[in-house]
């Protein structure tokens, strides 16, 4: 059986503002069912373990997204006592992912700890994947083989400025995502239509742009975890 480790965010709070941020539900949801239908394990561990923050406004797409309604009414036990990373054996996994939300702005995108075990993922062979500001988490790993950051000179993408900008919350994150990514050399790509499904996948990075990408993503991620 094929098993995937998805590693999420445990920050709440959305910079200076008083407001709530998290995890954005729809984006583990929708690869979690895509990946669960295909017979795939999964296991779901944060920074800090436990309780997991989850943004209230991507709950309250249970009216439009069923997935997102099914994993509220089934699942969200889940992300009551997520594994911490320190507890993690990436030898047991084929694969990472990083869901989204603003919070991997402010706790992944910074965390050794995560840039660690992200390394050993990738510097294995193993699948790493990353949708919209999930892809935040992939900034601090490295290559061993050439001694630089872990995109440096890979087609990355994720969420874009435009998408931020539309948002409004250009000003309140630590950095726009699509700057920091082109920052540390990797090739930055994205669709010209702002939420519009899009993955970008080199070697074995996939990253996905923006919430819509999350199955288009996974469905790339199966393929390639059944081509070996």
């Amino acid at each position: 059986m094929k098993k995937i480790l998805f590693v999420v965010t445990s920050h709440e709070d959305l910079g200076n503002t008083g407001r709530k941020t998290g995890l954005w539900l729809s984006e583990l949801a929708e690869p979690y069912f895509t990946f669960k239908n295909r017979g795939i394990e999964i296991t779901i561990a944060s920074l800090k373990g436990g309780k997991v923050p989850v943004d209230a406004n991507s709950c309250a797409e249970s009216h439009t997204n069923p997935l997102v309604k099914i994993f509220l009414e089934d699942d969200m036990h889940l992300l009551e006592n997520t594994v911490s990373l320190d507890k993690v054996d990436y030898h047991q996994y084929d694969a990472i992912f990083y869901p989204g939300g603003h919070g991997p702005m402010w706790d992944l995108s910074e965390s050794k700890e995560n840039g660690k075990l992200l390394s050993d993922f990738f510097n294995d062979g193993k699948i790493v994947g990353a949708v919209c500001h999930g892809t935040a988490a992939l900034l601090k790993g490295m290559n061993h083989r050439t001694g630089e950051a872990l995109i440096k000179n890979k087609n990355i993408t994720g969420f874009s400025n435009s998408e931020e900008i539309a948002v409004g919350l250009q000003d309140v994150v630590p950095f726009l995502l699509e700057d920091k990514i082109k920052e540390i050399g990797a090739k930055y790509w994205k669709t010209e239509d702002n939420f519009k499904p899009y993955v970008v996948i080199d070697g074995s990075i996939f990253t996905g742009q923006n919430p819509a990408s999350g199955i288009p993503l996974a469905e790339k991620i199966i393929e390639e975890l059944y081509s070996k």
